[in-house]
């Protein structure tokens, strides 16, 4: 059984009155969640655990002397929780209000019975750092009288994983706002991650009715995208309905949503050491060679990723070079020759080194390979100019012909940002039509979303599944319309090259070095990007422009032929620009004339 999203919404208020009502003038407000949150989880498990507790007890009092690890026969059916997980301490939330005088030292006791990997969890939330504060202020007893009421339905047979899921972040999205957390740091709105699963899963429907499939997420967060893509793809109702079994991996930094992941991983019944804690780039939480089927995120853009390269140990100075197979690939240079660099981002920005990870973490085309969708600002599209990290990592996303599609998506969809974003699908095992070619698809108009009656933070707009059905229609049917554009991977790239004009004396002579070679004037040096052109060579290519498009404008320029650079970017807006006629200045002339006339009403209205 599961409550609607009404239902569900009222619980979410209820909780959060526990703010109000009890931890008002005892924590400050950005501590609020460092209650909420592990309550809302203990509560959870200890919903999940109750049908079982005195079997537990029981089956605990007769192996604790007899074994050294009791996880098996505890987590087993039919003596234990038959969960992942079990507490072996007397006490359920329930029980602690029958003794208000020692709830204290019994809810440590409480806690301190839980299994192993419930105790990560609540060593990550740093919840027994709280316990001090509420014996001193005395709200231990309302505190968890609170998470007992009725009104906080908590119970797994009541609340799908789907409801539960949507609960946590919700209460995540409410303290982002409260604390300015990063824009798009945790929480994907459900309709978004909806349609990067069908994007992902639908177009290999076919090849993952049977078998295994890991499915991975570095910025794991409350780990919906795993949950609601395992959903999507095993649904007995749904347009998959696959039978394969599907193995879920992430790994997440931040402590409280990390734990708030492993949790519900427990309570889904899927290995929870499969999540993994720690900075994926610098601590990457897996076998290195262990490669997924299909990876989703969104990676934080526009943070520093600076302890990482830190951690990293990359040596001195303003160049940033990684020893690290992740991070050092092979791209052409302007001579079309394969070079290896280390193609490191700014340390202001990490997101794209999370897609250099990602596509590290591919599976070999000839064991099926693998699909990824992943979440990202502008940016990601152009930022960095030729020769620069960002420009060589799309440059050995084009020229491996990885790319699929890019999709805007409209302003306002996160919960803590308006910025524009866009979900980039990549795939080492294109289809025949799609090799050597990119779908951008412009899904930012209103024609693909509707505005929500009530915003949620800064979220005023929403995908409904006509808007999702529409944008995957496009990318299925593949072809040219006011929406969809189809380029090749050769588009996006350039040659750049700097443009010189000599240099002048007083009386108009070039000035000369020498050698007899005339002097660049560094005031008239330029630079030009050079588009490239499928299937010809560079020298072709870049003459032919300076014939065409510099020498009849500066005709004693030249350009340097050893110093030329690369360069990859995706000017997305400029290829759904729609030029708008400028008024004809006879209307012009009619407004101003109009606007004249009141005011000179108004002059008369003052002077009289």
């Amino acid at each position: 059984m599961s409550l609607n999203k009404q239902n569900l919404q009222s619980i979410i208020n209820f909780i959060w009155t526990v703010a109000d009502d009890v931890l008002i003038n005892k924590f400050l407000e950005n501590q609020y969640q460092d209650v909420i949150l592990p309550m809302t989880v203990l509560r959870r498990l200890d919903l999940a655990l109750e049908p079982t507790k005195d079997k537990v007890l029981k089956t605990h009092n007769e192996f604790k002397s007899k074994i050294d690890n009791v996880y098996e026969i505890l987590t087993s059916e039919p003596y234990g929780s038959g969960l992942k997980f079990y507490n072996t301490s007397p006490f359920t939330m329930k029980k602690l209000l029958d003794d208000p005088k020692n709830i204290d030292a019994n809810f440590l006791d409480y806690l301190n019975g839980f299994s192993e990997n419930v105790q990560d969890i609540i060593s990550k939330f740093k919840f027994r750092n709280q316990l001090k504060t509420f014996e001193e202020t005395g709200i231990t007893f309302s505190l968890i009288e609170k998470f007992c009421n009725p009104k906080v339905e908590l119970s797994p047979d009541k609340i799908s994983p789907m409801a539960m899921g949507y609960m946590f972040e919700d209460l995540i999205r409410r303290f982002n706002e409260k604390t300015n957390a990063a824009a798009g740091r945790h929480f994907t709105p459900r309709e978004i991650i909806e349609l990067m699963t069908h994007l992902v899963y639908l177009p290999v429907k076919d090849k993952i009715q049977k078998g295994t499939f890991l499915v991975y997420d570095p910025c794991v967060g409350s780990g919906a995208m795993l949950t609601q893509s395992k959903h999507f793809a095993t649904d007995p109702e749904g347009e998959i309905k696959s039978t394969a079994t599907f193995h879920l991996y992430g790994q997440e930094n931040t402590g409280e949503m990390y734990a708030t992941c492993k949790s519900d991983m427990l309570l889904k019944n899927e290995d929870p050491e499969k999540i993994k804690f720690g900075s994926t780039l610098s601590e990457y939480g897996f076998d290195p060679d262990l490669k997924f089927n299909f990876m989703l995120t969104n990676p934080p853009y526009g943070t520093t990723w600076k302890q990482d390269i830190d951690n990293l140990n990359v040596g001195t100075g303003r160049k940033v070079e990684i020893k690290d197979r992740r991070f050092n690939l092979k791209i052409k240079n302007f001579k079309g020759e394969l070079e290896e660099r280390s193609l490191t981002s700014r340390s202001n920005d990490g997101q794209l080194m999370f897609m250099l990870h990602m596509l590290s973490k591919m599976k070999d085309p000839k064991d099926g390979g693998s699909r990824i969708a992943s979440v990202h600002n502008g940016s990601a599209l152009f930022t960095g100019d030729a020769g620069s990290s960002e420009s060589g990592i799309r440059q050995y996303i084009l020229e491996n012909d990885l790319l699929e599609c890019i999709i805007q998506l409209p302003n306002d969809m996160f919960y803590n940002t308006g910025i524009t974003t866009y979900i980039w699908l990549l795939t080492n095992v294109k289809e025949e039509r799609r090799k050597g070619k990119v779908q951008l698809i412009n899904a930012s108009s209103e024609e693909f979303y509707q505005k929500m009656r009530k915003s949620l933070g800064d979220k005023r707009v929403e995908f409904k599944p006509e808007h999702i059905q529409m944008i995957q229609e496009m990318y299925f049917a593949f072809e040219e319309n006011e929406y969809s554009k189809i380029f090749d991977n050769e588009d996006f790239g350039f040659y750049q090259i700097t443009v010189h004009q000599p240099e002048r004396d007083e009386k108009g002579n070039i000035i000369t070095d020498s050698k007899g070679k005339p002097k660049s004037d560094k005031n008239l040096k330029d630079t030009e990007n050079v588009p490239m052109r499928k299937g010809e060579k560079y020298q072709d290519v870049i003459n032919d422009y300076f014939k065409k498009e510099v020498l009849p404008f500066a005709p004693d320029a030249w350009y340097d032929k050893a110093k030329m650079k690369v360069g990859f970017e995706i000017a997305f807006n400029k290829y759904f620009y729609q030029y708008e006629p400028l008024r004809a200045l006879s209307d012009i002339a009619n407004d101003i004339l109009a606007l004249e006339k009141e005011t000179d009403g108004l002059l008369k209205e003052i002077i009289e």
